[in-house]
């Protein structure tokens, strides 16, 4: 097959996509860097849960399905979420599109490791708890940015702000609300009260 190996290459373009593209942004922030985050937030919620809460997530499992949760992106780019959610017509459409742009990025793999990242590119192959803590994460990732943008002198990002922390809440996730309550204030400090 012509685009077999080509895999790799592709994810490494993620870090030519911006997102927040409707906003005047103190710095860009690229899906390459956003997809870390949420990585990197969603083991960390994965482990409070395991902690905290008695769960029994697959951290590691998370923390790559949130690595590449956005990699789609390189095929269909970063559709602005007030488009995203307008409607359920609208989300139904660019969800099977994502599903369509997995699949090819997954037919750019040797067929004999296909499988192995079947788990994190495709949706149906998750559990609801995995979908919540990526979705969380990948959230919480979003109003980091807000409060950063603010931190910058930026207002463009309090509504956003604001929205975000309301969908947080409403997520009624118990690991992020622990995030929130313990590890979110410090996101406002300044490098030297930190």
């Amino acid at each position: 097959m012509e685009n077999e190996n080509t895999f790799f290459a592709m994810m490494a373009r993620m870090k030519f996509i911006n997102r927040w593209a409707l906003m005047r942004n103190s710095y860009e922030e690229n899906i390459s860097e956003h997809s870390m985050e949420v990585a990197m937030l969603a083991h960390a919620l994965a482990i409070l849960g395991n902690r905290r809460l008695g769960r029994n997530y697959q951290a590691e499992r998370i923390a790559m399905i949130g690595l590449y949760h956005d990699c789609t992106e390189i095929i269909t780019g970063d559709m602005p979420t007030p488009i995203k959610y307008k409607n359920d017509k609208i989300q139904e459409a660019y969800k099977e599109i994502e599903e369509g742009a997995a699949k090819r990025l997954l037919q750019r793999l040797p067929e004999d490791l296909r499988e192995a990242y079947e788990p994190y590119l495709l949706e149906n192959k998750l559990t609801e708890e995995e979908r919540r803590i990526v979705k969380a994460a990948d959230k919480l990732s979003a109003l980091i940015k807000c409060i950063e943008e603010q931190k910058a002198g930026n207002q463009e990002f309090l509504k956003a702000k604001e929205t975000l922390q309301k969908a947080v809440e409403e997520m009624k996730c118990p690991e992020a609300d622990i995030f929130c309550r313990e590890f979110l204030p410090h996101y406002y400090k300044t490098l030297d009260e930190l």
